[in-house]
């Protein structure tokens, strides 16, 4: 079953709707603007909706509904804050994401399973008997409640701990989405300019590679030398051109013999001896 996105992109999409979007709780919703038909709609469609019709009736055109599988299935399935759209964007059970419960969403479509929250993973979902969330890091979830905020709302996992500021909910298990891709970027490490060398006038270096007439690297070459012992007479390097040695090359175990040559040579060329 292919993947639908990263598990990073899935968290910064629900902290997106967390933080920038006008969201309300709305059983079965999954992310519908809510205009006067959507209202219609939804305190229609169930007990709950019609025991809460005077608080969805409330909402602003630019509110968008949600419940807590919803919110997740609203993202895998593309929802992006289109007011324009009937579901905000979502299109209905697309990527080849069914559309389940929180339990199923759980049970059948979660992996690695645990209720120990001593290594659980950003991206991953949390749980409990009939709702769900997503875990963002840092001990805080992005869940769909109707308590507290009554929407879309950022919470301390408290199997983590509490947090200041957060409302502090504790869930039974977590686990994978099978519909996320958890691997982990490579951190790119800088690549490393040479600022210093402890090579010094005098040292004895070994070379491979060749040098040429100048420090600037112009002028005649000399042949490519493969561990060939030289001594550091000159060293040369500023702002406008990169470190480069002045070596003199042995002939025969002497140095500055009369049948010996200078050259430049890189500074990825050398090494000390």
């Amino acid at each position: 079953m292919g993947k639908v996105m990263t598990a990073e992109a899935f968290v910064k999409k629900a902290k997106d709707i967390a933080n920038n979007y006008k969201t309300l709780y709305v059983l079965g919703c999954f992310g519908a603007p809510m205009t006067e038909s959507a209202k219609k709609r939804y305190t229609s469609n169930n007990a709950y909706n019609k025991s809460r019709a005077n608080i969805i009736n409330a909402a602003s055109s630019d509110t968008f509904g949600f419940d807590c599988v919803c919110l997740l299935k609203g993202i895998f399935w593309g929802w992006n804050g289109n007011k324009d759209k009937t579901y905000g964007g979502a299109k209905h059970a697309s990527n080849g994401v069914p559309d389940v419960g929180a339990n199923t969403m759980f049970d059948k479509y979660c992996t690695d399973k645990s209720s120990n929250f001593k290594n659980i993973e950003v991206g991953e979902f949390v749980w409990m008997e009939g709702h769900i969330g997503v875990y963002i890091g840092n001990g805080l979830a992005v869940e769909c409640t109707p308590i507290w905020k009554n929407k879309v709302q950022i919470t301390a996992v408290g199997n983590i701990g509490k947090k200041s500021g957060y409302n502090t909910r504790t869930w039974k298990k977590h686990g994978k989405s099978i519909y996320l891709d958890y691997t982990k970027k490579p951190e790119k490490k800088p690549e490393s300019k040479p600022t210093s060398t402890p090579i010094k006038v005098g040292d004895t270096v070994i070379v491979n590679g060749y040098g040429t007439a100048s420090s600037s690297g112009t002028g005649a070459k000399t042949k490519v030398f493969s561990n060939k012992e030289m001594k550091v007479i000159s060293i040369a390097g500023n702002s406008s051109r990169p470190n480069k040695y002045a070596l003199n090359i042995y002939n025969k175990g002497k140095v500055n013999d009369s049948r010996s040559i200078s050259a430049w040579f890189n500074i990825k060329d050398i090494k000390k001896k």
